[in-house]
């Protein structure tokens, strides 16, 4: 996401606002990913109303409450309620290993175990219990389970998605290719 406020920034999505937390503009955030990413946190992006600093960060269950510069009422932390909440991606924790962001992976390619490239990560969905690849291909979109057994992210020396590969046991159709129809049993060919 860029505009106006973000021009030369890319931003990656925490969450959103839930509502005031305490009486002196605390806001709840539900938090996409792990509240932790919040800790090191200087700044973040509200929607609509810019870059805010962040002055203090509280660790909840399962989320965090903010205390933004500006923000000193109950009222002021209801309005904040559902606006989305974003970092600058270079002011992100780096995560421990095996867990990424989705801004890491987008744009990322996709192989066949043999190295064929099949496709590019348009985006990542967080679908609650599974995180979805969104995979453009030549056949059109498919959503791709990451976290499923038969997809392996490549790093580079930095320890941070490269590249994305399915196993060679990946079940096939995954990306939505047309199975070839079985012939009825008896038929002549």
């Amino acid at each position: 996401m860029t505009d106006a406020n973000t021009a030369g920034t890319e931003i990656t999505r925490l969450g959103h606002f839930l509502g005031p937390h305490g009486v002196q503009g605390g806001v709840k955030v539900y938090v996409l990913g792990d509240a932790a990413q919040f800790r090191t946190l200087r700044r973040v992006y509200v929607e609509g109303r810019g870059w805010l600093k962040v002055v203090r960060t509280t660790q909840l269950a399962p989320g965090v409450a903010l205390q933004l510069a500006g923000l000193s009422t109950r009222e002021g932390a209801e309005a904040l309620r559902g606006l989305n909440v974003y970092a600058a991606d270079d002011e992100l924790p780096t995560p421990e290993d095996g867990v990424y962001y989705f801004h890491e992976l987008r744009g990322l390619t996709l192989s066949d175990a043999q190295g064929t490239e099949l496709g590019t990560v348009k985006d990542v969905l967080d679908a609650g219990h599974q995180d979805l690849l969104v995979v453009t291909h030549d056949g059109g979109e498919a959503l791709l389970p990451l976290q499923a057994p038969y997809v392996t992210v490549h790093l580079n020396a930095r320890r941070r998605p490269q590249s994305l590969s399915l196993t060679a046991d990946a079940p096939e159709g995954l990306l939505g290719e047309a199975d070839e129809p079985d012939e009825p049993e008896g038929a002549d060919t």
